[in-house]
Formats: structure tokens, sequence, C-alpha cells
């Protein structure tokens, strides 16, 4: 029998209301899930943001510990300025941890000069707090190292000395392939005075540089100044020990090691025989003095100092082994006087190795010229005068390098 139209739409009817009630069921029942999706996903990216942040506080702290360790800063300085990079840059003490090794303690540039950043931060839940209570413990790692972009042949040490390299009336330098480095803060810290001339691979001053107009470079397109101090490259080089027995005198024509309780006033034709010669008093190279040796070091005990006159002839080099290998000359780190160190000599004379006085001012003066030779000079102060024209090329000698312009950069 036939169904009745109006039967049919009544029918229909139903079936429409039953499935719009079915879709506000589902969408009922489907809501919190999506909400608490979009909720679990929203954290998720802020959990992310927040690691991503706390790596570029390592980050900046690896960076600001490496600059302080690049300046010899001392471990609780390298610390402080880790920690305030970090808390600049988003880190949080509250809740957060950091540890500061230097060198780093492990990774491939354990034992480097590094510095290694740990952070950790503890971060509250949101939505998951559902699942469980326990915060997040974030942790990143960072380290800093430093790299030598160039060497210097010249450093003065001095942080607050004007000048700290001084270049003055006549006087020429002519340096290759090398830097010339002042550690001194003072706004003339490298001072080339009048018609005096400089020509190296780069000058570098912690401070300024007065008068650029004498200078030569051939590395960098103008001086560097306001960059950070160069580390003694011999900081960590033991004083020698006083040799045992009796004091030697400097009578003869070849002289042997030791101690020299007077120091050494040479006159004649002295030729010396390779090793350590320990001076309690000063080293004096007269006018007609001829001197010689090789593979020798020559330490200044307590205020002894160097005074070279300008008629000696002198050709020495330092030991290419051993503790004090490169070391020629080396200066009393307690000298109490900063005790001028005069190097003169005729035109031929010629020094190979390092004129180490790290409390003492050396001068060059006169007409020395020192062609042939390789001499670095890492000292307080240095300073040339007169007609002395330093000529310098220790690119063939083998010595050990010291650091000029220095660069940090992130390597872990």
């Amino acid at each position: 029998m036939p169904l009745r139209r109006h039967s049919v739409r009544r029918l229909l009817r139903r079936l429409h209301r039953s499935e719009r009630g079915n879709v506000a069921i589902v969408f009922a029942v489907g809501m919190p899930l999506v909400a608490a999706g979009a909720a679990f996903s929203v954290e998720t990216s802020y959990h992310y943001y927040r690691q991503v942040r706390l790596q570029s506080a390592a980050d900046a702290a690896a960076y600001s510990g490496g600059l302080e360790r690049l300046r010899g800063a001392s471990t609780d300085t390298i610390r402080g300025a880790a920690t305030a990079a970090a808390t600049e840059n988003g880190w949080q003490a509250t809740g957060g941890g950091i540890t500061v090794n230097t060198p780093p303690a492990s990774g491939p540039n354990a034992g480097a000069d590094a510095v290694e950043v740990l952070l950790t931060q503890s971060e509250p839940r949101f939505f998951s707090a559902v699942l469980t209570d326990r915060p997040l413990q974030f942790r990143t790692r960072a380290v800093g190292v430093y790299r030598v972009a160039s060497n210097a042949c010249v450093l003065a040490l001095s942080r607050t000395a004007s000048p700290a390299v001084d270049i003055r009336g006549s006087a020429r330098m002519n340096l290759t392939g090398c830097d010339v480095v002042a550690n001194s803060g003072a706004d003339d810290a490298l001072n080339v005075w009048g018609a005096a001339r400089l020509a190296a691979s780069c000058a570098i001053s912690a401070g300024g540089v007065a008068n650029k107009d004498g200078i030569t470079l051939s590395d960098c397109p103008a001086p560097i100044t306001q960059a950070p101090p160069v580390l003694d490259p011999f900081r960590d080089v033991p004083e020698p020990a006083q040799p045992s027995g009796g004091c030697k005198n400097d009578n003869g024509a070849v002289l042997q090691p030791g101690r020299y309780c007077a120091g050494m006033d040479l006159k004649d034709e002295v030729e010396l025989q390779p090793g350590l010669y320990f001076l309690s008093g000063d080293f004096k190279a007269n006018a007609n003095a001829v001197i010689r040796g090789t593979g020798v070091t020559i330490f200044l005990e307590g205020n002894a100092r160097v005074r070279m006159n300008g008629g000696a002839h002198l050709t020495l080099s330092a030991p290419t082994s051993g503790t004090y290998a490169g070391i020629l000359f080396f200066g009393d780190r307690d000298n109490s006087q900063n005790a001028e160190n005069v190097f003169n000599g005729d035109a031929t004379s010629n020094l190979t190795g390092d004129l180490y006085f790290p409390s003492q001012a050396v001068a060059y003066q006169g007409s020395y010229s020192g062609a042939g030779g390789c001499t670095h000079i890492i000292a307080n102060t240095v300073s040339w005068s007169g007609n002395a024209s330093l000529q310098m090329d220790c690119s063939a000698r083998g010595m050990a390098a010291i650091p000029g312009r220095q660069v940090v950069r992130l390597a872990e």
C-alpha cells in the first residue's frame, strides 16, 4: 500500500533532525581533543623557543668568556663575564645553573685555549601538567675558542705606558711578515714620532695610535685600535734557578755557562759556549768588544740590565730546544725599577732570538740595524731612537710565534 505524501515528509523531517543531533554530539566530543592538540602544539613550540634561546645564551656566554680568556683574565672574571652574557640573553639564574670550564673539560677542544659553558634551565609545564607535574629541564653547551690570526715580532706588555711602543728620531723599522702590538690603553700607546717610520704587517694597540702617517702596513688598511691586549707568550716559562757552584768571572776569550755574580763586562773578543748564563749584575758590551755565541740564554737577575755600546759587534743566537728555546735574553719578572735595557752595536751586529723583559724597558739606540738576525721583542715597553734601522725577517728561522691579531669564534 503506497505511503501517503504527508507521511513521507514526516519521515524525512525525522531523519534530518537525527543527523543534526549526531553532528552536535560528534562536535561536542571532538572539540576538547582538538583544543588539547592545539594547546600541546603551542606548548611544544614555546619550549622549543626556550631551548633555542638557551643555546643562544650559552653561545654568548662562551664568546664573552673567550674574550676575557684572550685578555688573560682570572677564572673568576671569565666566569663573571660568561654569567653576565648568559643573563643578558635570556638565561635565568632562578631555576638555572651555569658551569664555566677553561679549558673545556670535554670534547675536541678539551685542554685548549678555550672556554666551555654549560647551561641548564628549568621550565614549568602548562597543558602537559595533566600528564606529570615535573618541570622540563633544558641543557645546552657552547665552546668559545680563540685563534691567532697573525703573529707579532714586537709586543709591549704594559697596560698603562704612554707610549708603550715609541719610534722616534730617524729610526726606521722594517718588519717583514709580523705585527707590532702595544697592550697599553693610552691614546698614544703606539707612537711614531717625527721623521721616524714603521713598516709592518699590522700595527695593533689596546689604546690609540699616534702619527699614523709614519706607518706603512701590508696586511691592514689602517692601524687597529681598542684591540684586546695580547697575553705574554712566555708567561708559563719558569725563571731559571740559580746555578750551583761558585761565581764565574768574565776573563778569557771563551766563557762557560754558569753564574756570574758581578755580571759581564766584555771588552775584547769573546765566545760564549752554549747554555744558560745567570747574571746577578749587568751585561755590558763595550765599544771594542766582539761577542759571539750560539745556543745561548742570558738571564738577568733582579735589577740587572743590558748595556751595549754602539761600537760593539755582537752575533748571538738562542737555543733551539729545551726550556728556554728561542729566548736569548730573559729579564727578571720581579725587576722593580723598570730598568732600561739598551741594545746598540755596530751596523753588522745581529741577534737571533727573543728579548724577553716582561717588567723592563727595551731601547734600541744609535746605528744598530740587526741585519741578518731575527729578533722578537717582548718587553714592558719598547723604543727606537737615533738612526736605529731594524731589519727583521724571521720567516725562515723556525722561532716560536708570538700571537698578534687574535679572534674568538664558537667552535662547538
